[in-house]
């Protein structure tokens, strides 16, 4: 854990920012070079990524205000000013401003998310690193030997022993991506891997959830984001038998699609 990994002069690097940073610059190496594979502009997933970024950190901090309005009300600048941030509301308005992009651009919207979410899973993983480096997303107080115990300044309470869920969301986010890089190989139809990267996350983050200790807000006995996880596995499920029904070839290698052209 290291909230300042070093300092130049005037000028600290956070762990949290930096690896918010690498995230990002791997998420959009990866599918860039994913996108010339399977045919696909990677100019179009780096304008796209850039957008996603801005207006899913916007959509973040947005629903991070809204599970927390009572706390912004009484200060507003206080809330603004914090690192809070929910994944969910950078997700859901990331897909919007995916689906919004590839209109404007007569792009294939299916085609470019299944390009884009194995990158968004190595995003998250790697932020979630951060969020372990900064102390946020903490889990709860364990004796189990995989309990760490957070230093003083970090936003984990100190001196307690509790359950690292930052590096199980980590580890969980790219297992997933791997799995959806490999899916993507073998699928049949177009928006098969955008699907299933809905039900895998949804999923992870339903279970992680109940690990963790972390004021996040809550919706009954929910957390807000197992709350959100249901519609998103919900939704995962209805998208991949429509997929399915829409019977849409997938997009293939450039090798794969060569071999089977020879093989006709």
């Amino acid at each position: 854990m290291a909230i300042d990994l070093f300092s130049i002069g005037n000028f600290t690097i956070h762990g949290y920012g930096l690896m918010i940073g690498l995230g990002f610059l791997l998420a959009i190496l990866s599918a860039g070079r994913r996108a010339k594979l399977y045919g696909l502009s990677d100019d179009h997933v780096v304008n796209v990524a850039i957008w996603v970024l801005v207006i899913g950190f916007l959509g973040g901090k947005l629903l991070f205000i809204i599970i927390e309005f009572k706390q912004f009300l009484q200060n507003p600048l206080g809330v603004l000013g914090s690192e809070g941030f929910v994944v969910y509301g950078g997700i859901i308005t990331g897909i919007f401003t995916i689906i919004v992009y590839c209109k404007i651009k007569k792009l294939d919207v299916l085609s470019y998310f299944d390009i884009l979410v194995p990158s968004v899973s190595i995003n998250q993983a790697l932020g979630r690193v951060g969020c372990f480096l900064a102390g946020c997303c903490y889990g709860r107080p364990t004796d189990s030997p995989l309990g760490v115990i957070f230093p003083e300044g970090s936003l984990a309470p100190s001196g307690v022993k509790v359950l690292p869920t930052q590096l199980f969301s980590a580890a969980g986010n790219m297992l997933i991506a791997v799995v959806l890089i490999l899916y993507a190989r073998k699928s049949k139809w177009k928006g098969s891997v955008v699907s299933l990267w809905l039900i895998l996350y949804s999923i992870g983050r339903f279970i992680i959830e109940i690990f963790r200790n972390d004021d996040r807000g809550s919706v009954g006995v929910l957390s807000t984001s197992q709350f959100i996880s249901i519609f998103a596995l919900i939704g995962g499920i209805l998208l991949m038998f429509i997929t399915k029904r829409l019977n849409l070839p997938a997009d293939k290698p450039y090798h794969q699609t060569t071999i089977q052209n020879q093989e006709v």
